[in-house]
């Protein structure tokens, strides 16, 4: 198989460690720890793994002995950057702990933990995967594990080829199932180990002992290339507005990102939207507001940044969602009257159905958007909002909005718009510097978790803005970071969401900013993400690490 001049070369770097974790370790127990929420519910449903406490390896003289181990190994959901380096510090932790251990892989995610499609993942096949980009190596999927029969049909694959332990790897749906999967496996005493390890480029999947979730480095990096590429074609061309969507559909820490690495002149963040409870007409006027300044100024271009899940935290906008998701649902008599309506009546048809003031809202939008709603629906019957072209939506309503004011005198400018979505381009990226190092950590932590008999826990590796030989390894359980929420019409226990937080650092630096970002053109252009040279370029973090530990 062929590979890039790149490749090569990045097959050849070493990546860096925790000096906790470069030889013989002991482990620091900390105190009890307790849920960030429901306690009671949580302590009761995961009896045998809640309560444990926060641990830190530290180097010792100590010669441990080990006895062989085979592990297995899951990619679970969505490709995040740095999968591989996650695989590849396992595999060399094991080693390290017993040259005998073997490592397999599930293919396919956790439904090739539950079918049994697994392969023994070689030194042969692990070297050509190291600092790369993607899941490749082993796949991987979507399937959820929250059933018992998916449980003991796990274990009956592990106990033929003496697996003691699992790792997973994913975000927080994933790390869930892993957390409930090791409290089942403790309660029936089955001897397999559940390890979890934190991915997702959303970066939603944080908390004092999980400082960033891997990928999200990559991801942000990548996609402020592309914004700063576009930001330096609108200051060439002078004539465009870039509406550019970005991924994250519960948060907006990639959009809060990449415009601290950027300087966009319209940022909008989710959660503001939603803590100030501004509409839809609310969010045009002000974006319109911001072109309009600008054009006043001769500069009738810019460009703003959106997150995914927009729609979903515009109060109107949720409740209109969540009318449309039950007057829609799959098997209702409702939702079989509306496939018999001509496509070109069903925007009047479903808005007669709705509340008044959900009605008001469906009416407002473009004709394309309020489609859109009607028919991209999930498995479960609701409302596709990744799906949404919300930039879309914008750039019309915004149109119609300056429009407007031009009749009226009030905008004089010209308006031109380009829309764009960054999601696919960031996921499978080759891993920067930063998440090779802590990705491959995570991995070989991991290894150190389970020759230390964890189960219920996360690889954690924190202290992650001081240079990697001062990182500290340990492992948080997964119940601390667990909550009861409502997910189709159930309460279950699910790792509580991070969402920006707007008295947080990294917002509120950006919001001291904005206005000035909003009026002047001072793009930051940060170029393509670089692996050789010196480590201000190289190994910087996030802004988002860098403020939140100044």
């Amino acid at each position: 198989m062929a590979i890039s001049a790149l490749q090569q070369e990045r097959a050849k770097y070493q990546p860096k460690l925790p000096k906790a974790l470069k030889g013989n370790i002991i482990v620091f127990e900390g105190k009890a720890t307790e849920s960030v929420a429901d306690q009671k519910d949580i302590k009761k449903l995961f009896p045998n793994t809640y309560g444990l406490p926060v641990i830190e390896f530290v180097p010792t003289d100590e010669k441990q002995e080990l006895p062989v181990m085979n592990v297995g190994v899951i990619l679970s959901g969505g490709q995040a950057p740095g999968g591989h380096n996650v695989i590849s510090g396992l595999f060399d932790g094991l080693k390290s702990l017993n040259p005998s251990n073997k490592l397999y892989g599930f293919k396919g995610g956790p439904g090739g933990f539950v079918d049994n499609n697994v392969m023994e993942l070689t030194s042969e096949i692990v070297a050509g995967y190291r600092n790369t980009g993607g899941f490749d190596i082993i796949g991987s999927g979507r399937t959820k594990l929250e059933e018992t029969k998916q449980f003991d049909k796990g274990l009956e694959n592990c106990k033929a080829l003496d697996i003691k332990a699992v790792v997973i790897i994913g975000g927080d749906d994933s790390n869930t199932n892993a957390c409930v999967l090791a409290e089942y496996y403790a309660q029936i005493e089955a001897g397999v180990q559940i390890i979890g390890c934190p991915k997702t480029i959303d970066g939603d999947l944080k908390n004092e002992m999980i400082e960033a979730s891997f990928g999200f480095d990559t991801a942000c990096k990548v996609y402020s290339e592309l914004i700063g590429n576009i930001m330096r074609d609108a200051n060439s061309a002078k004539k465009y507005w870039h509406f550019i969507k970005l991924m994250g559909r519960s948060a907006s820490h990639i959009g809060l990102e990449c415009a601290l690495q950027t300087h966009p002149n319209i940022c909008l963040i989710s959660e503001e939207v939603a803590a100030k409870k501004q509409t839809l007409s609310n969010v045009v006027d002000s974006i319109a507001d911001i072109i309009s300044v600008r054009a006043e100024k001769g500069e009738s271009f810019g460009v703003a940044l959106i997150p995914e899940g927009l729609i979903e935290f515009i109060p109107e906008m949720k409740d209109l969602i969540s009318e449309l998701n039950d007057l829609l649902a799959e098997g209702t008599a409702t939702a079989q009257a509306f496939s018999h309506v001509k496509k070109s009546h069903r925007v009047d048809w479903t808005a007669e159905k709705l509340s008044p003031k959900s009605s008001v809202v469906f009416r407002s939008l473009p004709e394309g958007i309020a489609n859109q709603l009607t028919l991209d629906r999930d498995p479960h019957g609701n409302v596709q909002v990744s799906k949404i072209e919300t930039e879309k939506l914008l750039i019309e309503m915004v149109e119609a909005e300056l429009a407007e004011r031009k009749l009226e005198g009030k905008f004089k400018g010209k308006f031109g718009a380009q829309n764009h979505f960054f999601g696919y381009e960031g996921r499978c990226a080759a891993p920067s510097n930063f998440d090779a190092d802590y990705c491959y950590s995570l991995g070989y932590n991991a290894a150190a978790l389970i020759g230390n008999g964890k189960t219920g826990y996360m690889s954690s590796i924190r202290n992650t803005t001081a240079p990697a030989e001062s990182w500290i390894a340990g492992g948080v359980p997964i119940t601390m970071m667990m909550n009861m929420e409502r997910r189709h019409g159930h309460m279950k226990p699910v790792i509580q969401k991070a969402l920006v937080e707007l008295d947080g650092k990294p917002f509120s630096y950006f919001a001291s900013q904005r206005n000035e970002w909003a009026v002047k053109t001072d793009f930051v252009y940060p170029g393509p993400i670089q692996y050789f040279g010196p480590a201000r370029v190289c190994d910087r973090v996030t802004e988002t690490l860098r403020l939140e530990n100044a």
